[in-house]
């Protein structure tokens, strides 16, 4: 895929990412997402204290994919570095933004508020390396 290609497919309905982080312990875990991009980087949020927001604070790297797993089978992976902000700005716009992504017009407002509390992470993920593949059963 081109990246003009990647950015379409990435947004494309309501598709969720799969994120890898790992825990204290070595071992990987894997949460599916929702998200929205802000220019390249990957942007979405979680409870400070579940296990991918425990994995962010400690260590920053990480992996997601986004997949369509309808023939011919499409996939954009990234690998790369994340930030977390605990400002109640950031929370409002993006808890707003991702809820504008996933959730029917009149459930945004609602839905971003629940969303923005004292707790929750924005996580900026800049992307420092992609893979992404059209059409692999073709």
């Amino acid at each position: 895929m081109t990246p003009t290609e990647r950015r379409a497919f990435l947004l494309r309905g309501t598709r969720t990412a799969k994120l890898a982080t790992v825990r204290p312990d070595g071992r990987p875990h894997v949460a599916p997402i929702w998200f929205v991009l802000d220019s390249a980087d990957i942007v979405f949020m979680t409870w400070h204290a579940s296990v991918k927001g425990q994995a962010l604070l400690r260590d920053p790297r990480v992996a997601l994919v986004v997949d369509d797993d309808d023939p011919p089978f499409s996939f954009v992976l990234v690998d790369g570095i994340a930030t977390v902000s605990h400002d109640d700005r950031d929370r409002r716009h993006w808890a707003r933004r991702i809820a504008g992504r996933y959730v029917a017009p009149n459930d945004v407002d609602s839905y971003g508020e629940r969303n923005a509390a004292e707790g929750e992470l924005v996580v900026r993920v800049k992307p420092q390396r992609w893979v992404a593949r059209a059409a692999m059963a073709e």
